[in-house]
């Protein structure tokens, strides 16, 4: 063996094999420090089944509809309806990264953060700006020919629209209520 190949053996395994060694205890430390010890995802099927999981799933099913209703036409010569396509995606992903984290029980185990005002924030927010994109889509079908494609599928983006704004309405409520009788069990004990 020559000096070249006994320093690139020596190189390529005793200082990646230490730096990996380095780099796996400092996350692991990392990880243990946030509590996240346990590597396993659990499915909780009653959440799917459950008034929040129904909501949601109503939210991304009609949230889809919204956008892809909207991504279908020439939305881009319309700035208005440019806000209802950012409003659609925009909640749309963050539902689906929330429902899944629900799915799979993974708030349970960061409880750093406070789930209920978060899902209050959100889904209100939601309701919120789906509001305003359903004004706007009311208001913007003028701009498209009557009995065209483009009208046909704002029409039904504006209601799907509206039933979106409805689920994460309704969902704020169901985790508001969820809040006051878990607040109101504590304060009884």
């Amino acid at each position: 063996m020559t000096d070249s190949t006994t320093l690139t053996k020596f190189r390529g395994m005793d200082v990646e094999s230490d730096i990996s060694r380095t780099d796996r205890s400092s996350t692991t430390s990392n990880i243990e420090s946030l509590g996240l010890t346990n590597s396993t995802l659990t499915y909780d099927g009653n959440f799917i089944r459950s008034a929040a999981g129904v909501c949601m799933t109503g939210e991304i099913v009609f949230g889809l509809l919204v956008w892809t209703l909207i991504g279908g036409t020439d939305y881009l010569h319309e700035q208005a309806m440019g806000w209802v396509m950012f409003v659609s995606v925009f909640y749309w992903v963050f539902t689906i990264i929330l429902f899944l984290l629900y799915l799979t029980m993974t708030q349970t185990r960061i409880p750093q953060i406070p789930w209920k005002t978060l899902g209050v924030c959100f889904n209100g927010s939601a309701s919120v700006l789906y509001l305003t994109a359903i004004v706007i889509s009311a208001v913007s079908l003028h701009l498209a020919n009557r009995g065209r494609y483009y009208f046909i599928s704002w029409v039904a983006s504006a209601i799907f629209a509206s039933l979106a704004m409805l689920c994460y309405a309704g969902n704020t409520v169901v985790i508001v209520k969820s809040w006051r009788s878990k607040s109101e069990d504590t304060q009884d004990k």
